[in-house]
This record gives C-alpha cells, structure tokens and sequence, in this order.
C-alpha cells in the first residue's frame, strides 16, 4: 500500500479572499459607467463570480450566462459534455460594455470560445475580463482586467471552484488525470 501523500507545490489560494479583492476591482471600474456594464459569466464558475458580482454591485439588469462547450478548440476530441448548461443573455450587447466573469484564467481557450459566444448575440462595445484566479501557463494571448489574485501554480494539479450552501467559495485541488497516470 502506498501511503505517499501527493500535495501541491504552490499555495492554494483563499477562493473566498479573492472575491473580495476582485469585487473591490469591479465595483470601482462599475461606478465609472452611465449605464452599467452587462455581467456575462461563463459555466460553470464563472457564472457562479458573475452571480455574486451582480447581487453584491446590486445591478438591476438581468445578469447573463454562456456555455462555451460547443465554442471550445477541443470539441472534435473531446466530444459533447455532459454537463451542458443552458445560454442566457437576455440583453441586447450592442454597443455595451461586458465583463466577462469567469473562475480560472489558464491557458486562455476557455476566454477565446466565450468571445466567439458573446459575439454571436451582438457587438459590445467592449469586453473586460474578470478572473478570481489567475494561474499563468497561457497559450493564446488573453489577459484580465479585473483579478482577484494569482501566481504559477502546480501543472499537475486542476484548481476546481467550489461554493457552499452560504454561498462561499473555496478551491478544490485534484490531481490532474495524466499526472495521475504519469505518478504510478
């Protein structure tokens, strides 16, 4: 029996920490507009940041959500996902500003299919991101506006949002599957 324990290098992040630095970001860059910007979050995460941002700036307008699942690069090999969520953005995005919310900023594709989404319901006039974490390793070249932190964390372990029934956010930390294999 192997009674090894596997663990992170890097330190894993204060999920709940992070929101706050990130809503102080987003609320001073909301109170800068004549008309609110549209909160579109990206499932499953994201929604979940999109959701908070918009209770906690208490925006009236409806707050959007978008499933990337047929926008990503790597549909063709991954085949339909299971957890396919509904697309909801029931305001016109012509000529507005948008944040962009989502959990994880990694490699960049996940930003790269939203955008090809939320053009598919019009032309903001612009698009900001808003990312709880940030951990490096991109591969497009995407960058976030509003962040609520970030460093390079450990390649071999997924950073996965959490909430609880209080609405709170933590961070789960399972070894990636190929790390896994690569490991025994």
């Amino acid at each position: 029996m192997n009674t090894e324990f596997n663990a992170p290098t890097s330190r894993i992040p204060d999920a709940e920490h992070l929101y706050i630095h990130l809503l102080r970001e987003v609320r001073a860059h909301v109170a800068a507009f004549s008309v609110p910007p549209v909160i579109i979050g990206v499932h499953r995460g994201g929604a979940w940041v999109a959701e908070r941002l918009h209770q906690d700036l208490g925006l009236s307008e409806p707050l959007s959500t978008i499933d990337i699942s047929f926008y990503r690069d790597d549909f063709s090999t991954t085949g339909i996902r299971t957890n396919v969520k509904t697309t909801d953005v029931p305001v016109d995005l012509d000529g507005r500003a948008v944040i962009l919310c989502d959990d994880i900023l990694n490699s960049g594709r996940s930003v790269r299919a939203a955008l090809n989404e939320i053009f598919d319901f019009g032309r903001p006039a612009r698009v900001d991101l808003a990312v709880l974490f940030d951990r490096g390793g991109r591969e497009l070249p995407m960058a976030a506006r509003f962040v609520g932190g970030g460093s390079e964390f450990d390649a071999a372990y997924k950073l996965v949002l959490e909430r609880d029934s209080s609405n709170r956010f933590c961070f789960r930390v399972p070894l990636r599957q190929n790390a896994a294999v690569e490991a025994s």
